[in-house]
């Protein structure tokens, strides 16, 4: 019996669910549809396991995707395939300087993305994803509201450009958006001028300058499907390139470059810890139970109203 058979019989046997990110192996995107579970991004995933019957949320990504799961199921088990998979971004923005920075700005509203821990998430006002940053943040800005935003600097500042709101940025940075280089892309433009450039709003604004489109996985994911280009340079990781091939087999995907001063790679966008999730640590977890999520149930309750702001704003 192949190891997907089996992860699949150890699914059913104990009422589980696999949820992958658009990031982690084919493999495992593949595994997570084939066993009626979801590839999605961190919020919809969450979803997905808070809205099915399983008793247990397997999530293929990283600890604050497993986090959310958790926030929006308490009652269930959320177990996460590496309990070390962490987030640059999460790592950035450590509760205790956080939460003293939003004291010395009381006036402001804390909008944090969705890629911050369960702590975090529970200082804020808001959670939003890069699909819906835009949509919140201009609605706050309409209300005259003044922004405190985390932790990732380059959704921050487009944010901002694009709506003018007053907007206080964390210094925090994805490590594989900040990757990429515009001089290069730009080089790559030339030699593809027929291709479409798609951007993470992750990347720095140099980047984001040369999109055709700017937007969140699944909005990436979209153009390549719906856009009349065959060619499509690519700035995001690289293992949305599993889906994006599934839904536009006959288009060419090419990576957007990441080489450039002090870089070993010409194109090397994939996350380290995404990549820490296999199909064997899925069937060993599965099996043992082990690598739960558990939350302060205080610091769930309050992380939870601040998703919920966002889920009833965008429902």
């Amino acid at each position: 019996m192949s190891i997907q058979d089996q992860i699949k019989a150890e699914l059913r046997a104990r009422n589980a669910v696999l949820v992958a990110h658009y990031y982690v192996s084919g493999d495992l995107q593949d595994l997570a549809q084939e066993s009626g579970g979801l590839v999605s991004d961190s919020l919809e995933m969450a979803r997905f396991g808070q809205n099915c019957d399983a008793d247990t949320i397997i999530v293929a990504g990283v600890k604050f995707m497993g986090e959310t799961a958790k926030i929006l199921s308490p009652e269930k088990t959320v177990l996460v395939l590496d309990e070390s998979a962490t987030c640059s971004l999460d790592e950035d923005c450590p509760i205790d300087e956080f939460s003293k920075y939003c004291d010395q700005h009381p006036d402001r509203k804390v909008v944090v993305y969705a890629n911050t821990s369960a702590q975090v998430k529970a200082r804020a006002d808001w959670v939003v994803t890069s699909g819906s940053a835009l949509k919140v943040v201009k609605h706050l800005h309409d209300q005259g509201e003044k922004i405190l935003w985390a932790p990732d600097r380059h959704l921050g500042h487009y944010v901002q450009t694009q709506t003018d709101a007053d907007i206080l940025l964390w210094q925090g940075s994805c490590v594989v958006h900040e990757r990429f280089k515009a001089d290069a892309l730009q080089t790559l433009k030339a030699k593809y001028p027929e291709a479409a450039v798609l951007v993470h709003p992750e990347s720095p604004q140099s980047v984001v300058d040369l999109a055709d489109v700017v937007g969140s996985t699944t909005a990436l994911i979209n153009a390549v499907k719906d856009r009349n280009e065959s060619t499509f340079i690519i700035a995001t990781d690289n293992g949305i390139f599993h889906k994006m091939h599934e839904v536009a087999p006959h288009k060419k995907l090419l990576e957007a470059p990441t080489m450039g001063e002090g870089a070993d790679c010409e194109s090397c966008a994939h996350c380290e810890w995404m990549a820490m999730n296999t199909l064997d640590n899925c069937l060993d977890v599965i099996k043992t139970k082990k690598n739960e999520i558990l939350i302060d149930l205080t610091v769930a309750k309050k992380a939870k109203e601040s998703i919920q702001k966002l889920l009833d704003f965008t429902a």
